[in-house]
C-alpha cells in the first residue's frame, strides 16, 4: 500500500499539509541551498496556501530560496478568478516575502502551443541537473484529484498520458470548452516528493479504485503518479478516505 495520512477534517488535512511543506523546505534548502514546489489547483489546497501564509508557518520559512512552480493552469488571463495562480497568489504569495523572479506561473494568456513551448524552456533552464533519466526535478510537487481520477491536467484518455519525453503539455477540456497546459508524467514522477491532497466524500469512490483497483492509468490518471527514485504521500481527510 501506499503511503497514506487520514485526518479528521479537512481543517486538520490543510494545517498537516502546511507543516509538510514547511518540513520539505527546510530540508531541501539545507541540503541544495533552495526549494522547488509545484503548486496543485483547485479547492482543497487552498486552505493549505492560507495557512502557509500566517505567521506560524511563513515565518518558518526562508522565502527567498523558495521556487514556485505549478503542476497546470488554465488558458485564462492571470487575474481570472478560475486561474491556479491567481488563487495561490491570492492565498499565499502575495503575503509573504517571496521575490517575483522565483515565481514561475505558467503564462496561459498567450496562445497554448506558445504556452507549453515557453514553460518547458523555463523548467529545462531551473532543472539543468536533470537532463538525464534518473535526475530529480521538484523538491515537492503537489497534487490534487478529480473525481473522475485526474491529477493536474491529465484527463481519463489524455494522449499525454503516453508521454515519454516532453515535460510540457497542451489538452483540451471539452466540458470547459478551454485549453490547459499541464505537466507530464515524466516530470512528474522525477520529483523528489510527491504529495496528493484530497478532501471530500465526492471523491471517495474514485480514490478507492485508484489506490486500491485494478492498474488502468487510462481511466484513472492518479495512478500513472509513481516517482521513479522520489517518494509518494497520500493526504486525506476522513471523508476521502471513508472507502479505503
Amino acid at each position: 500500500m501506499p503511503n497514506i495520512r487520514t485526518y479528521p477534517d479537512d481543517h486538520r488535512l490543510a494545517r498537516a499539509a502546511a507543516e509538510h511543506f514547511v518540513a520539505v523546505a527546510a530540508s531541501s534548502i539545507e541540503a541544495r541551498g533552495r526549494f522547488s514546489v509545484a503548486l496543485s489547483g483547485g479547492s482543497t489546497p487552498r486552505p493549505a496556501y492560507e495557512q502557509l501564509a500566517t505567521s506560524q508557518f511563513a515565518s518558518r520559512v526562508d522565502w527567498p530560496c523558495v521556487h514556485v512552480f505549478w503542476g497546470d493552469e488554465r488558458c485564462i488571463p492571470p487575474d481570472h478568478s478560475d486561474s491556479n495562480y491567481h488563487m495561490a497568489h491570492e492565498a499565499l504569495i502575495g503575503h509573504v516575502p517571496i521575490p517575483p523572479a522565483n515565481v514561475h506561473r505558467i503564462h496561459c494568456e498567450i496562445e497554448p502551443s506558445r504556452a507549453v513551448a515557453q514553460y518547458e524552456r523555463t523548467l529545462r533552464k531551473f532543472f539543468a541537473d536533470a537532463s538525464h533519466q534518473s535526475a530529480t526535478t521538484f523538491d515537492l510537487l503537489l497534487l490534487g484529484m478529480g473525481t473522475d481520477g485526474h491529477t493536474a491536467s491529465l484527463f481519463p484518455g489524455s494522449e499525454l498520458l503516453q508521454e515519454q519525453s516532453r515535460w510540457v503539455g497542451p489538452h483540451y477540456v471539452d466540458s470547459a470548452s478551454g485549453w490547459r497546459v499541464t505537466l507530464t508524467p515524466p516530470v512528474i514522477n522525477a520529483a523528489r516528493q510527491v504529495t496528493f491532497l484530497v478532501s471530500g466524500s465526492a471523491k471517495a469512490e474514485t480514490l478507492r479504485r485508484v489506490l486500491a483497483g485494478y492498474h488502468q492509468p487510462h481511466l484513472l490518471p492518479a495512478q500513472i503518479v509513481k516517482p521513479s527514485s522520489g517518494s509518494l504521500l497520500w493526504m486525506l481527510d476522513s471523508d476521502a478516505a471513508s472507502r479505503l
